[in-house]
């Protein structure tokens, strides 16, 4: 049975040209970005994604054989141009966003004659994982993936650690959403209270001639419907009342616990933001900030969030585009603005360190140890 079972999939490998398997990825008709509630419903998540994933996604990924850089390689290549429809940013951008969004990220390598050709990202809501066999759900059926009986899989699986997940990832949007209902809640609270003049509502009090007299159901109805029409929303705060016929109006205010719903939505934005890593100076959030200044909290969420998350993704990508471990594929953390000034500091340090000869601070800064020609 299970060597049928791996001719067969041998039998459709070799029958499978390149452009049936880019048709099957449905090449120049790009699937849009996960449309989920909370990425598209709430401002904070939101910011925290695309600032994550385009960040992380702006490192450049340089790739290595034995400590020196390649400045031509096929892998160098498919990095910059992973498919017709995509450059290389553009994949790790979504890459990204998905594991975010949803803790796990799929790419599929394309060979054509042993030798890999494009690189697809696999939507992870059309991706199962079952017994150890990823089952791909496309618009013609579904394919299947089987690193037992294969040995290198042409897919590659991207998480983030889950104790409990069974090879599955777990995403921070999913740990942020008790807070991004609070958050919720307060902006709906909000726009409620907009669409009601825009200030605390009050009481109308009929005073009937007679004790115990009241408004007839026909009279109620009528004064709802003038008060809806004439001075609810946005347009109509500050319109004045016109009352007849024994009605008083009586203004209510906001308790102070009332009043502390702001500062009840500031917290649930910096919980929200907290989840993803992103430091909430960054994001605007009013409250105790940890760093001092912007500065700080951006080189912050470079070194803890960033730079952590662009080396996992690059190493992983190295050892499965190349499983002979000739080449690898880093970040080419120099070519980032963001950390500059770390950078220039260092420097410093290393130039004003005593105990360091000429030769041994040309080589931290990555010089020859002797300049050309032996020329000083």
């Amino acid at each position: 049975m299970l060597n049928r079972m791996i001719r067969r999939q041998d039998r459709e490998r070799k029958g499978t040209t390149l452009a049936d398997l880019i048709a099957l990825h449905g090449a120049g008709e790009p699937r849009p970005v996960l449309p989920r509630g909370g990425y598209t419903g709430n401002v904070v998540a939101y910011r925290c994604i695309r600032m994550i994933a385009e960040a992380a996604a702006s490192v450049p990924l340089i790739v290595k054989e034995e400590g020196a850089q390649l400045t031509e390689s096929p892998i160098l290549s498919l990095l910059h141009r992973p498919n017709p429809d995509q450059t290389g940013t553009q994949l790790l951008e979504e890459v990204y966003g998905f594991l975010q969004t949803h803790g796990n990220a799929y790419v599929e390598r394309l060979d054509d004659e042993g030798a890999a050709k494009a690189l697809f990202l696999l939507h992870p809501g059309d991706v199962t994982l079952h017994d150890g066999v990823y089952r791909h759900r496309t618009k013609t059926g579904e394919r299947a993936f089987h690193p037992r009986l294969t040995g290198d899989m042409p897919l590659l699986h991207l998480s983030l650690w889950h104790p409990h997940g069974n090879g599955q990832g777990h995403a921070p949007l999913k740990t942020a959403g008790p807070a991004m209902s609070i958050h919720d809640a307060a902006c709906t609270w909000n726009r409620t209270l907009l669409d009601n003049a825009a200030r605390p509502s009050g009481a109308l009090i009929h005073r009937g001639t007679e004790a115990g007299q009241h408004l007839t159901p026909e009279q109620f109805d009528r004064l709802r419907a003038e008060l809806d029409a004439g001075f609810a929303g946005a347009m109509a705060a500050g319109r004045p009342l016109l009352l007849d016929g024994g009605l008083d109006w009586r203004p209510m205010g906001m308790t102070p616990a009332e009043m502390d719903f702001q500062n009840l939505k500031n917290s649930a934005a910096r919980d929200i933001a907290l989840a993803f890593g992103v430091p909430p100076m960054l994001l605007g959030i009013p409250g105790d900030n940890t760093y001092s200044n912007y500065g700080q909290a951006n080189l912050a969420f470079w070194r803890q969030t960033i730079v952590p998350l662009v080396r996992k993704v690059a190493e992983q990508l190295g050892i499965w585009l190349d499983p002979s471990a000739m080449c690898r594929v880093e970040p080419d953390l120099s070519a980032v603005e963001a950390l500059a000034p770390e950078r220039a500091s260092r420097l410093d340090r290393i130039a004003a360190a005593e105990f360091l000869t000429d030769a041994e601070k040309r080589v931290a800064f990555g010089f020859p140890a002797e300049p050309e020609g032996g020329l000083r």
